[in-house]
């Protein structure tokens, strides 16, 4: 899936902007549904610390961040796809190619 950005990033991070909620794969929907309800998750790995170790999102302390799998029909193991969560409400970003791009998810489209 290629996403188009619908916004430009605002810091020098490698986040792409901003993508619509309803743009995404449905199962990102699901993942957040779940992570607003508090689970149960599918994968033993969901809501674990996301160390940024790449330095794409804005750097924070460590905790900051944590992530989900988005459920790839079809495939053998989790696949590429993430949630990643900030502490901020609303602070939602998705990944479909496994942390190399962001995308700040707005959930008001």
């Amino acid at each position: 899936m290629t996403l188009a950005p619908v916004a430009v990033a605002t810091d020098a991070h490698a986040v792409s902007g901003s993508v619509c909620l309803s743009a995404l794969p449905s199962e990102a929907a699901d993942t957040l549904d779940l992570i607003a309800s508090d689970g149960p998750f599918p994968y033993s790995q969901d809501g674990v610390v996301f160390q940024n170790r790449e330095h794409v999102l804005p750097s924070e302390y460590y905790g900051y961040y944590h992530e989900y799998t988005v459920v790839t029909p079809g495939s053998p193991t989790r696949g590429a796809r993430r949630i990643v969560t900030g502490q901020n409400y609303q602070e939602d970003y998705y990944t479909g190619d496994h942390y190399a791009t962001f995308y700040l998810v707005d959930q008001s489209c």
